[in-house]
């Protein structure tokens, strides 16, 4: 059973916190409710710490979820103790300077979403635009490799006193990765809150200086690294990148489903299919759909997003990112008109969703409550 956010604050408008007149929504000690089919998170604030009082409310709370919305909801309840006198839930902060934060997004692994994000930084940057990408992969970083930065490691500058990273730069494009403070062979096992803090210290302690675009590489999946971007930076939009095959195209699903989620809302500028078509070097004109056809165009009409181009299946795309040179930097071929085609859609969806829609807010949900109905979805 799918539950609605709206029966289940109806639900909490009839029981109130013990010794609060208010109900818990008009209090205001409800901060967020997220669904998940039949899972529900509550996130609630609370002035007081006493343990009984927070155990009757945790109680109530699933006592009427389960009397009046659904007797066989899986409900999880996220409560934080603050004074009066202390501000509400953390946001995410804008960083200043930078215009536009655009993640770059897949259900899928494998699918391609990093060459893809790499590309489209090159080709910004050759438009004129002040580039800046974040490889948010934390346990798969690959943006060293593909911008061929591998040995170079971020250097310490002063900015106003503060001793800030300044990012890696090739190709026109400012770069950090948590692969430029590991070993090449590392692997980095870390828990959710590492990464994040990892995460964090690459976002606000870096002199990123002026920006037009900030793309964020997520790692595949909808998993606590997006949420944990989604909390400390107010997105501008999301790139979902999807290949045709009815598997790919399902998690691409997934991954817009997770960025129109009610309590994160975050615009999906559209959607690009990569591998579309296979074109051997032999034969340029020949195109063989190896992986379906026009899948990923279908499912961005079938979701009503955007659909931002499709990029081919060729060789030289790998040996780019190998070598790291981006192929997008190939002047004259069938792939720098591909990705500035597709470029120029995701600035324009950028200029359609800054003209029609507010600035996106960082979600104001916990990590922990975050995770765990992303995890359990």
């Amino acid at each position: 059973m799918k539950l609605e956010k709206k029966d289940i604050l109806a639900a909490l408008e009839t029981i109130s916190i013990a010794g609060e007149g208010k109900n818990m929504v008009e209090s205001e000690a409800v901060q967020n409710v997220i669904t998940f089919g039949d899972e529900v998170v509550v996130d609630l604030v609370m002035s007081t710490p006493a343990m009984h009082i927070k155990k009757r409310a945790e109680a109530d709370i699933i006592k009427v979820i389960h009397e009046k919305v659904y007797d066989k909801a899986q409900v999880k309840v996220n409560i934080k103790v603050e004074t009066p006198e202390k501000p509400g839930p953390i946001k995410g902060k804008a960083i200043p300077g930078i215009s536009n934060v655009i993640a770059i997004a897949s259900g899928k692994g494998g699918v391609g979403k990093s060459t893809v994000t790499a590309n489209l930084a090159v080709t910004l940057s050759k438009m004129g635009f002040k580039v800046g990408l974040l490889d948010a992969d934390i346990y798969g970083p690959s943006m060293p490799i593909m911008f061929d930065v591998e040995v170079e490691r971020p250097l310490s500058v002063n900015v106003d006193g503060k001793s800030k990273m300044k990012p890696v730069e090739n190709y026109g494009v400012k770069l950090l990765s948590i692969g430029f403070f590991t070993k090449p062979n590392q692997a980095v096992v870390w828990r959710g809150p590492m990464a994040a803090k990892a995460l964090n210290q690459m976002i606000f302690d870096a002199a990123w200086g002026e920006l037009d675009f900030l793309l964020v590489d997520l790692p595949p999946g909808t998993g606590d690294i997006h949420l944990s971007i989604m909390q400390s930076l107010p997105l501008t939009g999301a790139v979902i990148v999807s290949t045709p095959q009815k598997m790919a195209l399902s998690d691409a699903r997934r991954g817009v489903d997770m960025f129109q989620q009610e309590s994160i809302s975050v615009p999906v500028l559209g959607i690009i299919e990569n591998m579309a078509y296979f074109t051997p070097e032999e034969l340029p004109e020949n195109k063989y759909y190896i992986f379906g056809r026009e899948g990923a165009r279908n499912l961005s009409e079938d979701l009503g997003v955007p659909f931002l181009g499709e990029l081919p299946l060729v060789q030289s795309i790998r040996e780019a990112g190998d070598i790291g040179r981006p192929a997008a930097m190939q002047t004259g071929t069938l792939l720098e008109t591909a990705f500035e085609k597709i470029t120029q859609n995701v600035v324009q969806e950028t200029v359609n969703r800054n003209e029609s829609l507010p600035p996106t807010e960082a979600i104001k949900i916990t990590t922990m409550a975050g995770c765990s109905a992303v995890k359990k979805k």
